[in-house]
């Protein structure tokens, strides 16, 4: 039994519990009191950023940049017609503006509906650009069975949203109760290699600048625990595959602003909200192998900065940017669907077909 100093203690040091650092005003503190999903990102600050590009002048600075979703939702739609069915509904979870649904033709899919946490992203386009019908639901992809009925959807597609969302399994699992039995989830994620060159070179010149490193590009899920987590969430037949878009910028600062005008900016709870310019004067130069002034102008670098010199740069003088892809598919469990023979039932020894 624990004293009645011992517990008056524990008492006080839980009052005092740390709260988190947050952007939004509006965004609930984390409770210690309650046992949930270990919270990485700030959704209420996210859906803020997504909000705020989508109406940064008239949406037309967004449409600039959906360069990379829209490249991906291409390459999602190749999955998609290599699977011989046709849906009369599916829903695009996490849709933004519709890049994937915008792709979808009738003679495959007759509606989508599009389902996502920011309103003004969900409304930037007109109905005019879709071939379909499109039907628009305002909620967040982490409570999706409020919005969706289960055992409701024929398939559901998930267009690079989920590496936003805190409680990922769960988020699995709510996909696999709204699928009718024998239906399709596929989707695209970032994956853990994204943006690594940013990332290091923040890294390398906070630690030199600052003597510390801070979280600024958001954890991205490992491409190894995809078919596990898709496995766990009660999904069969799965299959998942790695792929890359490689993207060139003149600088560092151009890429940056591309991320905030995609609505990616840093959402982690417990971010730091302002970087230090000589910090990110560092870190362009990092990125960029910009070193050919340093001997010109030894005293405007810190020592040690030119042993990271051409570090990710390219001949042409631009800067890659490499988004890792992990795509997935799943299907809900159903007796419809082929099995393999049990151990034992094979009537061919492979030792006569090898």
């Amino acid at each position: 039994m624990l004293s009645q100093s011992r517990l008056l203690h524990r008492a006080i040091r839980i009052q005092n519990a740390r709260t988190y650092a947050s952007i939004s005003s509006t965004s609930p503190p984390p409770s210690i009191n309650t046992v949930g999903p270990y919270q990485v990102f700030d959704r209420n600050v996210k859906r803020i950023q997504r909000d705020k590009s989508a109406l940064r002048d008239g949406g037309e600075r967004s449409r600039t940049v959906d360069y990379v979703r829209n490249e991906v939702a291409e390459r999602m739609l190749d999955r998609f017609l290599d699977i011989k069915r046709n849906f009369d509904t599916i829903l695009d979870l996490g849709s933004g503006p519709g890049h994937f649904s915008k792709l979808l033709e009738t003679d495959k899919v007759q509606k989508s509906i599009m389902l996502d946490s920011s309103e003004a992203t969900l409304q930037r386009d007109s109905d005019s650009e879709f071939e379909v019908k499109v039907q628009r639901i305002h909620g967040d992809e982490e409570n999706l069975l409020q919005y969706i009925s289960p055992n409701s959807q024929e398939a559901i597609v998930s267009c690079l949203s989920l590496h936003w969302v805190n409680d990922l399994p769960g988020t699995l699992v709510q996909i696999k109760e709204a699928l009718k039995p024998d239906g399709l989830f596929l989707g695209a994620m970032f994956g853990g290699d994204t943006l690594f060159e940013l990332r290091t070179s923040l890294q390398l010149a906070e630690t030199e600048r600052e003597g510390g490193i801070s979280p600024h590009v958001s954890p991205m899920t490992d491409t190894r625990d995809i078919s596990n987590l898709l496995g766990r969430a009660g999904f069969t037949m799965l299959t998942v595959d790695i792929d890359e878009v490689k993207v060139g910028y003149p600088t560092m600062w151009e890429l940056m602003e591309d991320l905030q005008d995609m609505g990616e900016s840093n959402a982690v709870i417990g971010r730091r909200n302002v970087i230090h310019r000589d910090t990110l004067t560092a870190a362009s130069a990092i990125y960029k192998g910009a070193y050919t002034n340093y001997y010109k102008y030894p005293s405007a670098y810190a020592p040690g900065l030119s042993a990271c010199a051409e570090m990710h740069g390219s001949e042409d003088g631009t800067i890659p940017a490499t988004f890792q892809i992990i795509y997935m598919i799943g299907w809900k469990p159903s007796p419809t669907q082929p099995k393999p023979l049990e151990r034992g039932t094979g009537k061919v020894n492979l030792k006569d077909v090898l």
